[in-house]
C-alpha cells in the first residue's frame, strides 16, 4: 500500500503537514482523517532511523505519512511530496513542490514574494509535472492592501503555474498575465526605487529583450530578491518568446564575479539568459535535484525540536535550523515578533564596520515552563563543536534585552547540540546533546533536565 512521503530541509511543523494532507485530500480525492496530529521521530532498537512519522493522520488510501530531511544539490524548495509505497529515490516523481514562507509584505516589499521565485523556476527543470505551491504560513496579520511589488510577483508566480495557499488573494487583481506586452507594461509603470538604485525594467527590441537589475553583492551574485525577480521575469518571457535573447543589464557584475555553481548561472544557462558585456560560464550541471541530508548540524537540532514538542510540555520559542528561514521569537505577551538584525541604536555602527553590533541568535531557544528555565541552543557538527562552545558567549544581549523581559525565567542555560561522528560519549561539559551518525542519542555531562526527560521518553515510548 502507498504512503505519503514528505522530503524537507525545514523543521516539519504540524500546521504545514496538515495543510499538505488537506491539499492532497482535495486534489486527489483521498479520504484522510486528522485527529490530534503529532510528528514523532521513529526509534528502532534505541536509535533514530532518520525518519519522522505524522501520527494522527489515517486513511484507507495510504498507510503512513513519513517525513525525511533532504537538501538540494543547488536550490531546493521547502517540501517535495510523494505518494508511493517506498522511500523516494532520485527518479521518483513528486506530486508537489512546495515553498513555505512566514513573511508577508507588511514586513518586506520584496522578501515574501521575490526571494523564493527562483526556486520555482529551478525546480521546474527537474519536475515539470509536479504542482508548484507557494504556502504562506503567516504568523502575523496579513497586510490588508498588498503592495504593487507583491501583486506583480504573485501574478508572475501564477503565470508560471504556481498555486498560492494560505493567503487571501483578490482574484480580480491576482490573475496570471495574459501576454508579454501586459507584463512589460505593468512592470514599467510601477513606482521606481530611490535615486541611486537600479530599477527593474523590461525593454523589447527586434532581436532581444533587455531586463535591468542589479545582481552584484559582496563580491559575487548575491542579491537574492533580484535573483528571484529577474529569473521569474525571464521564465515568464520564455512562456511567450522562445527565441529572442534575454539580456540582463545594469547588473553591476564583473567577469571574475561569475561562478559556475551559482543558482542564477544555472538558471541563466537553461533559460538562455545573457549578462550584458560578460561571457556567461557553462554551469556545473547537477543530475539530481536533491539528496538525503546526512551531515549538517540541523539533523540534531531538528530532531531535538520535534522530540521536545512531541514528548514534553516545553516550547520552542525561537528556531533557525542550519540556515533555514529565520523564525519569529514567540514573546510571552506580544506573540510572534521579528528580532532586529542589529542591537538597538547600533545599525549605523554595524554598517560602518563594527560587526559585533549584530544581535547573535541561538539556533533554538527552548522554554521549559515546568522549571521556568530557558535553554539557548547552538547547533554544530561534531567537527566544529569547539566553535559552538566559543559562540555560546555571544548570547548576552538577546538574553538581557529580549528573553528576560519576555519570559522572566528563573535560570538561563547555554548549551551546544551536535550531529555527527560515531562517538558514544561527550567530553566537553558545554555540549548537552549529540545525535551521532548511527542515530544514537548521547547526553552530555551537564545536559539540561528537559534533554534528559525527552531522551528517556524516546527510549521508553
Amino acid at each position: 500500500m502507498k504512503n505519503i512521503w514528505i522530503l524537507t530541509e525545514e523543521m516539519p511543523k504540524k500546521i504545514v503537514i496538515q495543510a499538505i494532507l488537506e491539499k492532497l485530500a482535495l486534489d486527489f480525492k483521498l479520504q484522510i482523517k486528522i485527529d490530534g496530529l503529532r510528528i514523532v521521530p521513529i526509534i528502532e532498537g534505541g536509535r533514530f532511523v532518520f525518519t519522522y512519522k505524522a501520527e494522527g493522520a489515517s486513511s484507507k488510501d495510504f498507510n503512513n505519512v513519513f517525513i525525511k530531511i533532504a537538501s538540494g544539490n543547488s536550490s531546493f524548495v521547502d517540501f517535495l511530496v510523494f505518494y508511493q509505497e517506498n522511500e523516494p529515490v532520485q527518479d521518483s516523481e513528486p506530486l508537489y513542490a512546495i515553498e513555505e514562507t512566514k513573511t508577508d509584505d507588511s514586513e518586506s516589499r520584496n522578501t515574501g514574494v521575490y526571494q523564493r521565485c527562483s526556486k520555482f523556476v529551478y525546480v521546474d527543470f527537474y519536475y515539470p509535472n509536479a504542482k508548484k505551491i507557494m504556502f504562506y504560513n503567516l504568523q502575523i496579520e496579513q497586510k490588508e492592501k498588498p503592495t504593487e511589488t507583491n501583486i506583480f510577483g504573485t501574478r508572475m508566480l501564477k503565470t508560471i503555474g504556481v498555486e498560492i495557499l494560505g493567503k487571501v488573494c483578490d482574484e480580480k487583481i491576482m490573475t496570471p498575465f495574459s501576454s508579454l506586452d501586459e507584463l512589460v507594461n505593468v512592470k514599467n509603470s510601477m513606482r521606481k526605487p530611490p535615486k541611486g538604485n537600479v530599477p527593474i525594467e523590461v525593454k523589447i527590441f527586434p532581436n532581444r529583450i533587455e531586463v535591468s537589475g542589479r545582481l552584484y553583492k559582496a563580491g559575487g551574485i548575491g542579491h537574492d530578491p533580484n535573483i528571484g525577480a529577474l529569473t521569474i521575469i525571464a521564465a515568464c518571457i520564455r512562456k511567450w518568446e522562445k527565441t529572442k535573447e534575454i539580456v540582463i543589464t545594469h547588473h553591476g557584475l564583473k567577469q571574475e564575479n561569475l561562478g559556475r555553481d551559482n543558482k542564477f548561472i544555472q538558471i541563466a544557462n537553461r533559460l538562455d539568459i545573457k549578462l550584458d558585456g560578460l561571457k556567461l560560464p557553462i554551469a556545473i550541471s547537477h543530475e539530481s535535484y536533491w539528496h538525503y541530508e546526512n551531515s549538517q548540524e540541523k539533523m540534531a537540532t531538528i530532531f531535538l525540536h520535534v522530540s521536545i514538542l512531541a514528548y514534553t510540555k516545553a516550547d520552542v520559542i525561537y528556531s533557525n535550523h542550519g540556515g533555514s528561514e529565520r523564525g519569529y521569537f514567540i514573546h510571552k505577551s506580544l506573540g510572534p515578533i521579528a528580532i532586529e538584525k542589529y542591537q538597538e541604536g547600533k545599525r549605523a555602527i554595524y554598517k560602518s564596520g563594527d560587526k559585533t553590533m549584530i544581535i547573535y541568535l541561538p539556533d533554538m531557544i527552548i522554554y521549559d515552563s515546568a522549571r521556568n528555565q530557558i535553554i539557548n541552543v547552538e547547533g554544530k557538527r561534531y567537527a566544529t563543536r569547539k566553535l559552538g562552545i566559543i559562540e555560546l558567549k555571544n548570547f548576552a544581549y538577546i538574553e538581557k534585552k529580549i528573553i528576560k523581559p519576555s519570559h522572566n525565567p528563573d535560570s538561563i542555560l547555554r548549551t551546544v547540540v551536535i550531529f555527527g561522528s560515531k562517538e558514544k560519549t561527550i567530553a566537553e561539559k558545554q555540549i548537552g546533546f549529540m545525535l551521532n551518525e548511527n542515530g544514537e542519542m548521547v547526553l552530555g555531562k551537564q545536559a539540561p533536565e528537559i534533554f534528559k526527560e525527552v531522551v528517556k521518553k524516546l527510549l521508553t515510548s
